[in-house]
């Protein structure tokens, strides 16, 4: 474990914050006149400006991370750690066993910092559509990522609901905009389209599905305010409430590319996916609780998840 600066004043830890949502969160916090304590296990240019320690949070005894934060005297922490993982094992210790050291760590503290844990809306399993998944709705996951997800956010409301952290939970539907993940589905897109040209189309098998699809940086925002919101033990989604086609969004993508006529094919077909045909979230109540709503077109979030990719 290495911080690289003196602990300073009170601070945000941001845990996960060289990964897409973590950066984008660490300089929406910045923004707002927040030190930001970064914690990852890689350090690098997306780290550079913040005072950072690297360590996986999953490894280190509980002791330890809690000496850490009250060294820096951390007031909330942000966990923006995950990853989506080819193995049952990996997903475990990344959803699981990461947060319930984290919890061990704060209920060590003397002064217990707030926590905002992002979860996600696949820990609500398959909707039907036209349905708009509520934070009311009885969570059905189906999938190994969306089971161990649900499970660490669980872990999260159990801790608060017995007086043991202060925390929330927010549940952001699939992200997209500055240096989204190349895990993702349009991650990946984008490396195909980067190869594309009318010599060598590419095709593109998109699903028959409509999803909902929020800005990085929107969702940043929406950290933002959840840190500094009393409201606690609560589960908040964090999303456009809209569905889009998938073949839409790969359409905006392809238009922010301005690929030459003949680059690109789309055909219909099934791919893989961590959910289902449909997601929309119902986000009336981040409105309500936060005072947040998205507030970026899709098609300049598209834009930046093309002319900003990740690394």
């Amino acid at each position: 474990m290495a911080a690289l600066s003196g602990a300073g004043g009170p601070r945000i830890a941001v845990l996960g914050a060289s990964g897409c949502v973590g950066r984008c969160v660490s300089a929406a916090l910045t923004r707002e006149g927040h030190e930001v304590l970064a914690v990852a296990r890689r350090g690098g240019p997306a780290v550079a400006d913040h005072v950072f320690a690297g360590l996986d949070v999953a490894a280190v005894p509980p002791a330890e991370l809690a000496r850490l934060f009250a060294r820096h005297r951390v007031r909330a922490v942000v966990n923006a750690t995950g990853g989506w993982g080819t193995t049952e094992e990996e997903m475990r210790y990344a959803h699981i066993t990461l947060v319930d050291r984290l919890l061990q760590a704060l209920t060590l503290m003397e002064d217990r910092p707030r926590l905002v844990h992002l979860g996600s809306v696949h820990e609500y399993g398959p909707v039907p559509e036209p349905l708009s998944v509520d934070e009311d709705h009885v969570p059905r996951p189906t999938t190994m990522y969306a089971r161990t997800k649900l499970a660490g956010s669980e872990l999260v409301l159990d801790s608060t609901r017995s007086g043991r952290v202060d925390g929330l939970v927010l549940r952001p539907v699939n992200v997209c905009g500055p240096r989204t993940t190349p895990a993702s589905f349009l991650g990946a897109v984008v490396g195909r389209l980067r190869a594309a040209d009318p010599a060598n189309p590419v095709t593109l098998r998109v699903a028959d599905a409509r999803r909902d699809f929020v800005d990085v940086r929107d969702l940043a925002e929406a950290v933002v305010l959840a840190v500094a919101s009393p409201a606690t033990g609560r589960v908040v989604n964090i999303g456009r409430g809209e569905a889009t086609a998938m073949r839409e969004l790969v359409e905006l993508l392809a238009a922010a590319a301005e690929l030459p006529p003949g680059s690109l094919r789309i055909e219909d077909g099934p791919i893989d996916s961590k959910g289902g045909n449909w997601t929309r979230a119902d986000i009336r109540l981040a409105g309500r609780l936060l005072g947040w709503k998205p507030r970026i077109p899709l098609a300049e979030a598209m834009r930046a998840t093309w002319e900003e990719p990740a690394g």
